[in-house]
């Protein structure tokens, strides 16, 4: 269903699991990047009212998801750290054209939004099976078919504002720069590293 064309290195959730507080803590702030995303998609293309009645909602939900995480990383003791940068979401973000226009920003960021959807919806799963608390078992299951929804949201907004046929050009050389970039990942416990 995603597309996803280089699978993350399943050696990624014992990682993981060996650094829970780091996991949880980069997980909040991509939560709250995910809620900025939209709401700043939002105040830079107010005219798409689609758009605009569609983010809304999903920034809502990103920041709920937000206070989730925080509240997970409070009941296992332990507080919410410093965000630390995200060299995959910096990494993809340098695919997004820029200096091409309005239009031409918007079809890339409706796509770059969607692929990280993808990207953590694929890892999200991944814990829901494979981690051994059963909490973040259970909460990861939830939050994977919340992703998967924002997913293909961003995906029916770009065929919304753009042709079908351009929109499929771009995301398969979306998915095949991200497949490039994830060999270097699955290596840090952090939810996209």
């Amino acid at each position: 269903m995603l597309g996803l064309q280089l699978p993350t290195d399943p050696r990624w959730v014992k990682l993981a699991e060996s650094n829970l507080e780091a996991l949880l803590t980069d997980h909040a702030f991509c939560e709250q990047k995910a809620a900025s995303n939209a709401i700043s998609l939002v105040v830079t293309y107010p005219d798409k009212t689609e758009l605009v009645k569609t983010l809304l909602p999903i920034a809502r939900e990103e920041l709920e998801h937000f206070e989730q995480v925080h509240k997970i990383i409070l009941h296992l003791g332990f507080s919410l750290g410093f965000e630390q940068k995200d060299a995959y979401v910096n990494e993809l973000l340098s695919f997004v054209r820029k200096g091409q226009g309005r239009e031409i920003a918007l079809l890339d960021r409706l796509l770059f939004a969607a692929m990280i959807e993808a990207r953590s919806c694929e890892r999200f799963k991944m814990l829901s099976e494979k981690i051994e608390n059963e909490l973040l078992r259970t909460f990861y299951r939830n939050l994977m078919e919340s992703e998967a929804g924002h997913y293909t949201t961003f995906i029916k907004l770009a065929k919304e504002y753009f042709q079908k046929e351009e929109v499929q050009e771009r995301w398969n050389a979306f998915l095949a720069f991200e497949a490039s970039i994830m060999e270097r990942y699955s290596r840090q416990e952090t939810m996209h590293g």
